[in-house]
C-alpha cells in the first residue's frame, strides 16, 4: 500500500469514526413534539406516516480532524397510536418504525470521503399517562370536557432493532437500548396552549462497537452519558383541529466513552427552534407539517429538518 492510498484510507476511516455517533442518538435529542400530552377519548386510534428531510452540517468541535462535514438523509416512519384507561387516568401507547436513506461526507487530511447508508433505524415505543387534569373518558363525555391544566408522565423506549453490523462503523441502528422518562405540563388559555417538558435520555452499553474486523480483531464497548432535555411549545387553535405552534428545546450531556476512556469533546450542549402546523383534511384525516433548525449546536449534527405527516384516526373500529 503506498502512502497516498494509506492516507485516503485513514481519511475515510476517521470520517466514519465520528459520523457513526451522529445520526441516530442526536436525532432523538432534536425531537420537537408539540401537544404530546393531548387527551383523546377512550379507544382512540391513529396511524401516522411521517416523512422527514434532514440536511445540514456535522459540527465536531475538534473531536476529529474533519472539515466541511455534512449530512443529508431522509427518514420515513410509520406510527400506530391507541388510547386507553390506566387506573382511571387517560393513557396512550405509541409504536414507531423508521426507515432512513442518507449520505454523509467530509474532508479529512485533504481527502474527500462520502458514506451512503439505507435501512431501518431503531424502533421506538412510548407509554404516556395523565396524572392531573385528564381522566379516561369516552367520546360522549369528551365532547363537553374542556382542558385547563394537564400534568403527565411518559416513558419512551428505543429498542436495538435498527440495521447494525459490528464490523462496520456506519450503522443506522445503535445496538443498545435507550430510555427517555419525561414529565410534561400543558395549560390552555382560550385558543392558546402552552406546553413544557423535562426529560432525560438514558443509554445502555453497546458491547460490540466497531469490532471483529481488520482494524479491531477483538470487541470494543461504547457507552454514553445521560442527556438532559428541556422542551417548550406555544400553540394557537385557529379552529377545531387547525392549529399552529412555535417550538423550542435545549439539551446537554451525552459524552461518549470507548472501552472506559471518555472523550470530553463529545459533550453536547445545543438548542433548536421550529414551527408546526396541523390541518384537518376530513373527519378522520389530518396533515401536519413542521420545520426546525439549530439555534446553537455545541457538538453533533446541525440539521435543518422539514417534515410532513399524514394521519388517519378513528374511535373503536375503523370506518
Amino acid at each position: 500500500m503506498d502512502l497516498l492510498t494509506g492516507a485516503r484510507g485513514l481519511a475515510k476511516t476517521a470520517l466514519l469514526l465520528v459520523i457513526v455517533a451522529v445520526p441516530g442518538p442526536m436525532l432523538f435529542a432534536q425531537d420537537l413534539s408539540p401537544r404530546a400530552n393531548t387527551i383523546t377519548p377512550l379507544h382512540a386510534n391513529a396511524v401516522t406516516l411521517n416523512d422527514a428531510w434532514n440536511d445540514g452540517e456535522l459540527l465536531l468541535e475538534g473531536a476529529a480532524p474533519i472539515a466541511d462535514g455534512k449530512g443529508r438523509f431522509n427518514v420515513l416512519a410509520v406510527s400506530c397510536y391507541h388510547s386507553l384507561s390506566f387506573f382511571g387516568r387517560s393513557a396512550n401507547v405509541t409504536a414507531s418504525l423508521p426507515y432512513g436513506v442518507g449520505t454523509f461526507k467530509g474532508t479529512v487530511l485533504g481527502e474527500a470521503a462520502s458514506i451512503y447508508r439505507s435501512g431501518l433505524f431503531s424502533s421506538t415505543f412510548r407509554f404516556s399517562v395523565n396524572l392531573i387534569g385528564g381522566r379516561a373518558m369516552p367520546l360522549s363525555e369528551m365532547k363537553t370536557w374542556r382542558q385547563k391544566n394537564l400534568l403527565g408522565i411518559s416513558l419512551r423506549v428505543v429498542a436495538p432493532t435498527g440495521q447494525y453490523d459490528p464490523t462496520k462503523l456506519i450503522n443506522l441502528g445503535t445496538n443498545r437500548w435507550a430510555f427517555k422518562p419525561e414529565l410534561g405540563y400543558s395549560r390552555r388559555l382560550g385558543h392558546w396552549v402552552f406546553d413544557a417538558y423535562a426529560a432525560v435520555w438514558l443509554y445502555t452499553k453497546n458491547p460490540d462497537f466497531f469490532s471483529r474486523n481488520a482494524y479491531v480483531p477483538g470487541t470494543q464497548a461504547q457507552t454514553q452519558d445521560p442527556v438532559a432535555v428541556l422542551e417548550t411549545h406555544v400553540g394557537y387553535d385557529v379552529r377545531p383541529r387547525l392549529w399552529v405552534s412555535l417550538d423550542g428545546n435545549f439539551w446537554q450531556g451525552g459524552r461518549t466513552s470507548l472501552n472506559g476512556v471518555e472523550n470530553p469533546a463529545t459533550q453536547q450542549r445545543s438548542s433548536r427552534v421550529g414551527m408546526t402546523a396541523s390541518f384537518p383534511l376530513s373527519p378522520h384525516q389530518a396533515l401536519k407539517v413542521s420545520y426546525a433548525d439549530g439555534v446553537y449546536v455545541r457538538y453533533g449534527g446541525n440539521f435543518r429538518i422539514v417534515s410532513a405527516a399524514w394521519q388517519y384516526s378513528w374511535i373503536g373500529k375503523p370506518n
